[in-house]
């Protein structure tokens, strides 16, 4: 196996148990995450996102595949399933994920995903209207 399709396993097995040190851990310190929701996060503050995300988790479960990997880039496909903490309202996002690697870490990560489909289930109708702005 490829160290690099070994680190993307590592972090979505982190991710898993909601390990979010774990998670940060596998990230570059000049990391450079971006998605819908947090569109351009750089540095310690990517690791604290995950943190943060997996400290307030309820209901949460995830399956990864397809991690694919190369010297350089990576990608894999992520779908969790959790209540949204603010409305409490279940989500289940598909998530299509690219990296990047340097120095045996993460420097690059970008997930994509429907932010309209995301906020419908999140945010219910105030989230259709949002999505679609």
């Amino acid at each position: 196996m490829h160290p690099n399709i070994a680190l993307i396993e590592r972090f979505y097995s982190c991710f898993k148990v909601l390990d979010g040190d774990g998670m940060a851990h596998c990230y570059h310190d000049q990391i450079e995450f971006s998605d819908p929701v947090f569109p351009a996060l750089k540095g310690s503050k990517a690791g604290a996102m995950w943190k943060m995300l997996c400290s307030q988790a309820q209901g949460f479960e995830l399956v990864f595949s397809e991690a694919q990997a190369d010297d350089t880039a990576g990608t894999a496909h992520w779908e969790a399933t959790y209540i949204f903490s603010a409305t409490g309202r279940n989500v289940h996002n598909r998530i299509d994920a690219s990296f990047r690697f340097q120095d045996g870490k993460i420097i690059q990560h970008r997930d994509s995903f429907s932010f309209w489909r995301w906020s419908s289930m999140a945010l219910g109708p105030v989230g259709m209207l949002l999505g679609w702005s």
